[in-house]
């Protein structure tokens, strides 16, 4: 399934906003009969004190309005869009989405007690469309970050956001973890080890936090399904932390570079060139003298491991490499011709 990129800040020029998705798959509809939902004990119990938590939640989360510069033939033409922020240091660092402020002139942001900031950028990471900003602050209320790998779907989560831009505070949305390591494909490239929930992801939430039952950020709010109701989905907290470090220490990200391309291994391809696995990472291309050419990988080869760990798939895969540095030695597993074989590789630069 692919998915036209989507954008959940708010503006005020129809052609100014990023697009949502657009799905048709999704056109079933499911009629509860008989259910009564009044007397279920997941209705009527107090699973976790959701406002208490968000009394304390919302004071880390930030509203965002940036100025968007549109280039005309003849002249270039300012327009409004708003946003959501959460503030991770005392001192004023605060990460949104790449998206929210990409193409701006002007960032401003806006605290829970209403003082209002001009904001500079820190650092932009397109390939997980993130941003760290900041504001000339101190003493402000910041949120823990919680561990999102051990999530699980039916987990209650809450959204914090400034929703469609409304005056007179954050809105909240409620409901639960509807997947796990979703890969989300757009028109700046995927997005990998998503989560994916049912809580409402409105215009303005982009760069707000997705919040677990203790109160710990475990996502930040980047797309929804214009399409289809009840699907949007968040940066991992685990994906978005080394990111957010790295912005803040050196204003981008390094990565690694393995030097080749792959895609998931489905029971197509295995069948189609005989490679005799299930599933693994199908090496479609490789580049000359890269990592991977000098550690005797090729096309067709079916990567299964690095360093023992498994590799089912791209969004598995990628975000292990990532979370290695430049001239780390990784030990690859992998099938070639049917046969299991490991190797050495020396991980470069991405460029």
């Amino acid at each position: 399934m692919v998915i036209a990129i989507l954008a959940t800040y708010a503006c005020s020029n129809d052609e100014a906003r990023s697009p949502v998705i657009n799905s048709n798959d999704f056109t079933q509809k499911i009629t509860l009969g008989n259910a009564h939902l009044d007397k279920s004990p997941l209705v009527t119990q107090h699973l976790f004190p959701l406002a208490d938590l968000v009394e304390n939640v919302q004071q880390s989360v930030v509203s965002i309005s940036v100025d968007i510069v549109s280039r005309g033939r003849f002249f270039d033409f300012t327009d409004e869009g708003s946003g959501t922020g959460i503030i991770i240091s005392n001192d004023g660092y605060i990460v949104t989405n790449y998206h929210v402020i990409q193409n701006t002139s002007d960032i401003e942001v806006s605290i829970s007690d209403g003082r209002n900031y001009s904001a500079e950028i820190v650092g932009l990471d397109v390939l997980t469309d993130l941003a760290v900003i900041k504001i000339e602050a101190d003493n402000l209320s910041t949120i823990k970050f919680g561990e999102s790998r051990a999530l699980r779907p039916g987990d209650w989560v809450f959204t914090i956001g400034n929703a469609l831009g409304l005056r007179g505070g954050p809105s909240v949305t409620f409901g639960i973890i509807s997947g796990v390591g979703r890969t989300v494909q757009t028109e700046r490239g995927d997005l990998y080890d998503m989560i994916q929930t049912d809580a409402a992801i409105n215009q303005g939430n982009s760069g707000g936090p997705l919040v677990n039952d203790e109160g710990e950020v475990i996502g930040i709010n980047t797309a929804v399904y214009s399409g289809a109701q009840g699907i949007g989905f968040s940066v991992s907290s685990s994906v978005a932390q080394p990111v957010i470090n790295s912005l803040i220490k050196e204003g981008k990200v390094t990565r690694p570079l393995i030097g080749l391309r792959g895609m998931n291994t489905t029971s197509t391809i295995s069948k189609r060139y005989d490679l005799g696995v299930a599933e693994g990472i199908f090496v479609t291309q490789i580049s000359p003298n890269g990592p991977a050419d000098n550690g005797k990988l090729k096309v067709g080869d079916v990567i299964t491991a690095i360093n023992g760990t498994p590799t089912p798939t791209m969004s598995k895969f990628l975000p292990l490499l990532w979370g290695y540095d430049v001239g780390d030695v990784v030990t690859v597993t992998y099938i070639s011709e049917k046969s299991p074989l490991v190797t050495e590789i020396i991980l470069d630069v991405r460029p």
